[in-house]
């Protein structure tokens, strides 16, 4: 039998080593991503767009993280045409990869003063690279626990790679808090700003000496011994799963848009609009990204006990209501009233977000499920994670801060809405077995899970 077999426990063996390689890699690559983000809203108006001034450098800082939303999607379609074809293993080092060395290219670019225009060009091309490789990472991962996993605890197994975002989220606001409070400020803008960059080389070379050491996923084998493998994974995902990945992106566009509006333009908003300490701003987002790690194992875990679309229901409903209460909150302008505010924020998404690793992909077909999850997943980044936030401040300047918030809630809801329909595609008697889907191919086709259960004891 396989070295991936089931041991006599029922757990298969190997899966504390791949939920590991799924989480520290997704940890790694959401890092990356996300230390820009924080890096654009603290510095980089004045490292490469020192001539336009701290709002309008802000603003086109801001919009450069925006950029790799736009390249994710490219990202999904390149890195899930060869995870279909040559596998999850390969094309999760060569997205780690492509993220480690533009991330370190970014620590060591010279600054507009340096080399004029080109510093920002440079910035902007870098970014792009960062974005393909966060479009082609997510779906990956989540596979790769997923088709490993048993078939009861799949939802339990997903919350690995589902935790990269929350614990990136934290290490960055933790790496730089303490560069904040070892450096000076004018430190901090000469050079300091450049370590967690750097830094990242580290864990990208423990990241690939983990999945070096995998092997391929048990679905991905069985779609190779039945000859299955498709020549255009991306055009029969639209053929015959087309409404599944609007629907899905649609569903998670709400946790890219609390979450990017609370990583990226809080910062700007309370170290400016509140007139909050940057320190206060970091530690409160180290919080937060905790807080969000534990509703997301809660959701995880909650996928596995109840329906998936259900727990991901409530954990919209619970973001929209935070939506409407999540401005008078942090107006009110004290470090507790922001740290309980972002808490919540982020906090909420989890129970959502956590069912959404294993929810995506069983939706889809083996032969074409990395292209279509990480499609879905890319479509929300960029409905939620880049045009939310690139909004943001116009909303705020033009119509106040709770409007911000009733923008928020709408995606909630527009989100909850997207999961409804997508229940509402599922066979009647409910596919939760990725082999039954692999067999039948669309999630259209029906087998009652009861049958299923039978067949597979």
């Amino acid at each position: 039998m396989s070295k991936q077999a089931e041991s006599s426990s029922g757990r298969p063996i190997g899966m504390k080593k791949i939920a590991f390689a799924s989480m520290i890699g997704t940890i790694i690559e959401f890092y990356d991503f996300l230390i820009y983000g924080t890096a654009a809203a603290l510095v980089f108006a004045k490292v490469f767009f020192p001539s336009l001034g701290q709002s309008s450098g802000t603003i086109l800082a801001l919009a450069t993280f925006g950029v790799a939303f736009v390249a994710r999607p490219l990202g999904s379609v390149i890195f899930g045409h060869f995870g279909d074809r040559l596998g999850r293993k390969k094309t999760l080092v060569s997205t780690l990869l492509l993220m480690g060395l533009s991330t370190v290219a970014i620590g060591l670019l010279p600054t507009a003063e340096s080399i004029g225009v080109w510093a920002p060009i440079a910035l902007v091309a870098l970014r792009i690279a960062q974005g393909l490789a966060v479009g082609g990472e997510w779906a990956g991962a989540a596979l790769l626990t997923l088709e490993n996993a048993p078939a009861g605890s799949r939802g339990t197994y997903a919350v690995f790679p589902q935790l990269g975002a929350s614990l990136a989220f934290s290490l960055a606001s933790a790496t730089y808090l303490v560069i904040a409070l070892t450096i000076s400020s004018e430190s901090f803008l000469a050079w300091g700003w450049r370590i967690p960059f750097l830094a990242s080389s580290m864990l990208v070379v423990v990241g690939l000496m983990v999945r070096f050491t995998i092997e391929e996923t048990l679905e991905f084998k069985k779609t190779v011994e039945r000859k299955e493998i498709v020549r255009a994974p991306i055009a029969e995902t639209f053929r015959e799963q087309g409404r599944q990945v609007l629907l899905c992106g649609l569903a998670m566009m709400p946790t890219f848009a609390f979450f990017y509006v609370g990583a990226v333009y809080m910062t700007t908003y309370a170290t400016i609009s509140l007139g909050l300490s940057k320190t206060t701003v970091l530690a409160a987002g180290v919080v937060a990204g905790l807080s969000w790690a534990a509703t997301t194992i809660v959701g995880s875990v909650w996928s596995d006990r109840l329906d998936r679309h259900d727990v991901v229901l409530v954990g919209g409903l619970i973001s929209a209501v935070v939506g409407l209460v999540l401005f008078p909150i942090i107006d009110i302008g004290t470090p507790l009233s922001f740290l309980v505010g972002i808490a919540l924020m982020l906090g909420s998404l989890g129970f959502a977000y956590g069912s959404m690793g294993a929810m995506f992909p069983e939706t889809f077909a083996t032969r074409y499920r990395y292209s279509a999850a990480g499609i879905s997943y890319s479509l929300g980044g960029v409905l939620g994670g880049a045009v939310i936030p690139l909004v943001a401040t116009g909303v705020v300047t033009s119509f106040g801060s709770y409007a911000l918030g009733l923008l928020l809630s709408t995606t909630a809801l527009v989100g909850c809405a997207s999961v409804l329909a997508l229940r509402r595609l599922r066979p009647a008697g409910g596919i939760e077995s990725l082999e039954a889907v692999e067999r039948l191919g669309p999630i259209e086709e029906t087998l009652p899970i009861a049958n299923l259960s039978r067949r597979h004891s």
